[in-house]
């Protein structure tokens, strides 16, 4: 039988299990800034997902980000240089943390109150899996520091919201809209190329427990981009849930895709689905666990790396567009004083292309991201 995963069980399974989901998982109790156009003008008084107003008096000049996809947003505009404070671990390892203050506990995932205190930044960006820590919330707030928490992101939609936002909290407005173009972009040549294409049905193997996603959650939007039909929504689950291993025999994906991580190096459910066809015509897709979990512009990413397994000739036309896409963001806005572009600069300033996801795009054009069994 199916069963509904309950919020809270939501929270410990993406913190302790995939770690990098946390920033996906829980529901907001209020709406952050939806604004399309945002601008970073101050002081900036926005209302988060806590349903409280939170002014920014000026534009800040040090920011905490408390979970790994606020450092992936934080990352992704160009505001790693006003970021003191992250977490540093197995979720953050391609960020370059360099000397930034690792603010959590030794599992790179929970925030310790002191250490962000000790900063003093002036300002926090949360998750929204931070409204279940209230109590780090209030030592925060007892302390003076500034916290904007972020709505839960159901879609791509809000994945963009996320980084519009980010740019508002610090103060980098102009990247993000570049940011979010960037995405758009790609999502649109992800779109057209498989437009006349079937979309087989597809399995999320999530962990061991059977936890996958259904509708109303980003990671549903990604495989649909992706061109597959997500099982979980298939048969009418929404949000995080558990799912049964006989319904996904009896469904009988043709694709199973499932988080890359030092875990596992195969779907963790494999013995389950014996017989499946997915599982028997070695039709199984590793996505990059950071890129595919975090709410943050590398889900660009983790379709790519679906279509190249699942839609290969259609990937095969369309590696030309999105290095173009690429390209052409990577270039922009690099030019020296004297007209001429800074190699460094080149190499990391595109939108949403910062280290993380010059390292997914690697593993993706070399296909280590994507291994078939």
């Amino acid at each position: 039988m199916r069963r509904q995963l309950t919020v809270i069980l939501t929270v410990l399974l993406t913190v302790s299990a995939i770690g990098p989901a946390a920033a996906g998982a829980g529901t907001g109790t209020g709406a952050a800034v939806q604004d399309s156009e945002a601008q970073c003008e101050y002081p900036l008084t926005m209302t988060d997902a806590t349903g409280e107003n939170v002014t920014i008096e000026d534009e800040p000049e040090s920011v905490v980000t408390l979970y790994p996809g606020d450092a992936q947003l934080a990352y992704s505009i160009g505001a790693e240089d006003k970021v003191v404070g992250m977490p540093v671990g197995q979720y953050t390892e391609s960020l370059e943390a360099g000397d930034r203050t690792d603010i959590t506990e030794d599992d790179g995932v929970t925030p310790v109150a002191e250490e962000i205190i000790n900063l003093n930044p002036d300002v926090v960006l949360a998750a929204n899996v931070a409204l279940y820590n209230q109590d780090l919330l209030e030592r925060l707030e007892d302390a003076g520091i500034t916290v904007v928490v972020l709505d839960t992101a159901t879609s791509l939609d809000d994945v963009r919201e996320n980084v519009r936002v980010t740019g508002q909290v610090t103060g980098e407005c102009e990247s993000a809209e570049e940011t979010v173009q960037w995405m758009n972009e790609r999502l649109e040549i992800y779109e057209d190329a498989l437009a006349n294409e079937s979309a087989p049905l597809a399995y999320y193997d999530g962990g061991e427990s059977g936890d996958t996603h259904g509708m109303e959650t980003f990671q549903h939007d990604v495989m649909t981009a992706a061109g597959l039909e997500n099982l979980a929504a298939s048969v009418g689950e929404s949000g995080w849930v558990e799912l049964n291993s006989e319904v996904v025999v009896n469904e009988d994906p043709e694709w199973i895709v499932y988080p890359d991580s030092d875990r596992w190096d195969a779907p963790p459910s494999t013995a389950d689905f014996d017989g499946v066809t997915a599982i028997r015509e070695d039709n199984v897709v590793a996505v990059d666990d950071n890129a595919m979990s975090q709410p943050g512009p590398d889900v660009v990413y983790a379709i790519e790396t679906i279509i190249e397994a699942v839609h290969p000739d259609v990937y095969g036309e369309i590696e030309g567009d999105l290095e173009a896409v690429d390209e052409e963001y990577r270039d922009g806005g690099n030019e020296s004083d004297d007209g001429s572009e800074s190699e460094e600069d080149g190499e990391s300033s595109i939108p949403g292309f910062g280290v993380a996801a010059a390292l997914v795009a690697l593993l993706a054009a070399t296909g280590v991201a994507a291994r078939r069994r």
